[in-house]
């Protein structure tokens, strides 16, 4: 049998940080004679850094937020109305504190969607539970089901997050069955959990996305009833020359 060494006796004990840092660790520590306190400190610590990276990227996975552009590099010149302090003070996190809703309201190729990753992103961040997907691929998730259990064992994938992102509502019909189950989506996340959404519609309108749906005006007044409205009005991004594009800009070669 192999002669048993720390990282060896460490990994039995649950260790999982990385063998590199380890062998780091306890080098800095023979060599700078550290008391057995203080190694035992930094270990801690190294470890408790690696389990939270191991958390976050489960629930980033787990999240399914996709790529996206980061906040600094976020064209905030673009819109010609945005309110960006509402924006920055939800970065905060205040409405996961409160369960409180998120509207973000403009045209298509408008930055809904990266605004919407960004508030994902910030929330994983703060150590919450993530859901991350389009109105559309969550219907068509739930109505695949094959019976009414499994809907409901279905449903907990879109009611228990910390933090559910319905991104694209408006884009594309539905029937009145989506209607009522994203009804039960709202409705059991009232007051308890927040959610975000995207739309291209204002409220008065999205009875025309779940056509003969009698539901909707009690899923608006649910969701909307808590509920900060980001409202984005601009152009698309999309039909922007290149030239008009953040990264061709080029300053002007200065004359000799």
């Amino acid at each position: 049998m192999d002669e048993p060494t720390p990282i060896s006796a460490l990994r039995r004990i649950g260790v999982r940080a990385p063998k590199e840092a380890l062998d780091a660790l306890l080098t800095h520590a023979l060599k700078s004679r550290q008391s057995p306190v203080q190694t035992i400190e930094q270990l801690a610590a190294l470890e408790t850094r690696e389990r939270e990276a191991r958390n976050l990227a489960r629930r980033t996975k787990y999240a399914t937020i996709g790529t996206f552009v980061p906040a600094d590099r976020f064209d905030w010149n673009h819109p010609r109305h945005i309110d960006r302090e509402l924006f920055e003070h939800l970065r905060t996190g205040e409405h996961l504190r409160t369960a409180t809703n998120v509207l973000l309201r403009g045209p298509s190729g408008v930055g809904k969607t990266t605004l919407a990753q960004l508030l994902a992103f910030d929330a994983l961040q703060k150590g919450h539970t993530v859901r991350f997907c389009t109105l559309a691929s969550a219907m068509a998730d739930l109505l695949k089901q094959e019976s009414l259990p499994a809907v409901e064992r279905r449903l907990r994938r879109y009611t228990t997050p910390d933090l559910l992102v319905l991104d694209e509502i408006g884009y594309l019909p539905c029937d009145s069955r989506s209607g009522d189950l994203l009804y039960n989506i709202i409705s059991r996340r009232h007051e308890k959990r927040s959610t975000i959404v995207t739309t291209n519609l204002p409220f008065k309108q999205w009875n025309t996305i779940f056509p003969g749906a009698a539901c909707i005006v009690a899923l608006v007044d649910r969701f909307a009833q808590h509920c900060h409205v980001l409202d984005i009005d601009a152009d698309s991004y999309r039909q922007r020359r290149p030239t008009d594009s953040p990264r061709a800009r080029k300053p002007a070669p200065s004359k000799p």
